[in-house]
């Protein structure tokens, strides 16, 4: 039988991961720097020293899974397309005024970021629809015409076209649709009702934008890539990890390039949610933290949290994630995240106040940390690690990665322990504990201010460092078991390969669930439903292997913002109607500790509805197997756990010499990562080839 492959990449901001899985369950894995100036090098250099060290050729490969950055970083870098926006007369400045929201209360300097549309490149025309779609004022055909001449004069690079209440009625919208197509048929057109048909106007203004400003880069980089795999000799069909953590295509998401802004770190979540419900855990955090930051998620009930909008470029979460306004709102589902900057290259430094600090500065890839002789010159977090026995300074990346252990105790002893009157191993061990500290904070925000106790949870970890830190965090908050999986450090590329084909669709509908005509609602999710079995048919999706999922967006009356549950399958009846309310109010109930009485109304938002294209077999095979050959371990190395234990002659094993389980301390060498497990913890090695430790055993 001949064996062919699926590759999982994803790309970091120091490592570029790559993943490649047989049919028959081999494993061949890649790390390698990123190449910032153009990340698409990096994929094809990366398999082509594959195919070099296994002998594979690029025929073998049937299908590429790609996580990336390339549109965040647009965004973040303010590199994206010179956009015109053609918008209601009265509404120009709406990504100005956003909504008013600040993300510091106190900072009276801040400033809100400048609009990604300059004003005038703003357009409008005078025209009004109310919010039940009923035409007050119609679009008169020469004003569009104006305003679509204004915006080609100026030579833009794409144009986004938004007009109140167009959700509603769009007749307006595909006027203007129509009037772009025919004088420049080949720019880039972003749409409001095709983009998003929602209420609430500032959202939906700046999702439209913001798919409009990415659309070039995003198109670029996808045909830059396609031609660097074909030119490698590699046909292979591409599909993109969108940020709700399921896969669309290379065309859809050049299309629809909003979907993938931040598709980087859904492939952890992905495929920790695979590997949860195989082992029959209904509560898990994950926790992922690699070279620059650090995130953190969570699965309930086998079901990964969702957030149905966030903010691109507000920087990393270092606070409450009530504060919001800062950066630019994109309206689309994406797996609900919290991110600090805490990763092994964050900056390890000492404030004016004297105090010690760490992140979310980072040396990134270059020159990296102290100890990669690269040029560092700054103490980070791998630094310390290295410093405390943690990290072997001749096995990172497999040894592939040699790191000078003494030129990092020289800077950290001369930048760090001098200033604070302390030996070298209590100030590294110290900048470990605040990286910690920093990184529960995002646990916490995934978990305590979303109403869950973290205490009933099993800590999912991986990427490069997550393990290392996992066992400390997991005592702190009071949660006893955390699972490392097999190839951790290049999880997020692992967890591609579970991922399904997945598309999104929602559609604003305010009722009052009790006085709804229940027909009309039932009518416009199957009017949704045939339009996902259509897309999905389209990429070879039917019968079984097509999936629907139904969702409602419900508040009490009055309220501002809302809460999803899922709807079963079944009609739209007085039944479904009762059993909303009902799972409405529990959920309130668990994210914010009340729920109204019986009598209070409540109100429909939105409907929702995803259509997922299930592969045969479900995707990956049961049993998994690297092909790297496990690394020769060294028998001990001293490490330090803090005042308590000191310096400990630590045993250094490979996962394989946990399959009887061991007592902590233990120190666990990969090719991708290192997994610390402390004295007083238990770990071993399930039939599944995960690290299971278990804390406060003896």
């Amino acid at each position: 039988m001949t064996v062919t492959y699926r590759v999982g990449v994803d790309i970091g901001g120091t490592f570029t991961d790559i993943v490649l899985l047989g049919s028959d369950g081999t494993i061949h894995t890649k790390k390698i720097s990123s190449s910032v100036g153009n990340y698409a090098q990096a994929i094809v250099d990366g398999l082509t020293e594959v195919f070099g060290e296994t002998g594979l050729a690029g025929g073998a490969i049937e299908e590429i899974r790609h996580g990336t950055t390339v549109a965040s970083n647009a965004i973040l870098e303010h590199k994206g397309a010179r956009v015109g926006l053609i918008t209601t007369k009265g509404f120009r400045d709406v990504l100005e005024i956003r909504t008013l929201r600040m993300p510091k209360l106190y900072d009276l300097t801040w400033t809100k970021p400048p609009p990604l549309v300059e004003r005038y490149l703003r357009k409008v025309v005078d025209e009004r629809i109310d919010h039940r779609g009923h035409v007050d004022r119609p679009l008169d055909p020469a004003d569009a015409e104006r305003a679509v001449d204004a915006l080609l004069a100026e030579k833009v690079e794409a144009v986004a076209i938004c007009l109140l209440n167009s959700f509603a009625n769009p007749v307006h919208e595909m006027m203007l649709r129509d009037i772009v197509a025919r004088k420049a048929p080949r720019l880039p057109l972003s749409v409001s009702f095709e983009v998003l048909p929602e209420i609430k106007e500032y959202e939906r203004t700046s999702t439209t934008v913001i798919n409009a400003y990415v659309m070039p880069i995003v198109a670029t980089y996808l045909r830059a890539l396609r031609q660097g795999l074909d030119g490698a000799g590699i046909p292979a069909r591409l599909l993109l990890m969108q940020s709700n953590g399921g896969l669309t295509t290379d065309a859809a998401a050049a299309e629809r390039p909003m979907n993938i802004i931040e598709s980087g770190p859904a492939g952890g979540v992905v495929g920790a949610q695979a590997l949860a419900r195989a082992k029959s855990l209904d509560k898990i955090i994950t926790f992922d933290m690699g070279g620059t930051t650090a995130k953190a998620s969570m699965v309930e009930d086998g079901e990964i949290a969702r957030a149905h909008e966030y903010a691109v470029g507000a920087g990393i979460m270092i606070g409450s994630r009530l504060l919001t306004g800062a950066g630019y709102t994109l309206k689309v589902p994406a797996i609900d995240l919290a991110e600090v900057g805490a990763g092994g290259g964050s900056h390890v430094w000492i404030d004016p106040g004297g105090a010690l600090q760490a992140g979310p500065e980072s040396a990134g890839a270059a020159p990296g940390p102290v100890c990669y002789d690269m040029g560092g010159e700054t103490p980070t977090i791998t630094d310390a690690n290295v410093l405390l026995g943690y990290i072997n300074p001749g096995h990172l990346v497999g040894g592939a990665l040699k790191l000078n252990a003494d030129k990092a105790r020289v800077a950290f002893a001369e930048k760090i322990a001098k200033p604070l009157g302390m030996p070298v191993e209590r100030a590294a061990y110290g900048a470990h504990l605040i990286a910690a500290s920093n990184m529960i904070r995002a646990i916490k925000a995934v978990s305590t201010e979303r109403g869950r106790d973290p205490r009933e949870f099993a800590l999912f970890a991986f990427g490069g460092n997550g393990p290392l830190f996992a066992a400390g965090m997991a005592a702190a908050l009071g949660i006893a078991r955390i699972v490392v999986p097999p190839s951790a450090g290049l999880f997020s590329s692992f967890g591609l390969l579970y991922a399904d084909v997945e598309h999104h669709y929602a559609r604003t509908f305010r009722r009052l669930l009790r006085h709804a005509d229940l027909g009309e609602i039932g009518a416009a999710w199957d009017a949704m439903a045939k339009q996902a079995s259509d897309q999905l048919a389209v990429e070879g999706f039917t019968g079984d292997s097509a999936r629907l999922k139904r969702s409602a967006a419900l508040h009490y009356k009055g309220q501002s913002y809302e809460l999803t549950v899922p709807v079963p399958d079944g009609p739209i009846d007085a039944r479904m109607v009762a059993h909303l309310e009902e799972a409405f109010g529990q959920e309130h109930e668990r994210t914010y500790g009340h729920r109204a009485g019986p009598d209070e109304p409540v109100e429909l938002v939105a409907i929702q509805l995803v259509g997922a294209g299930l592969r045969a077999g479900g995707g990956v095979p049961q049993n998994v197997r690297s092909s790297r050959a496990e690394p020769t371990a060294q028998a001990s190395r001293k490490a330090w756990f803090g005042d308590e234990h000191g310096w400990l002659e630590t045993p250094v094993l490979s996962r394989a010499d946990l399959a009887s389980g061991r007592t902590g301390p233990l120190i666990v060498e990969e090719y991708d990562t290192t997994c610390v497990v402390p004295p007083g913890a238990r770990a071993e090695r399930d039939g599944a080839g995960n690290i299971v430790i278990t804390l406060g055993e003896s």
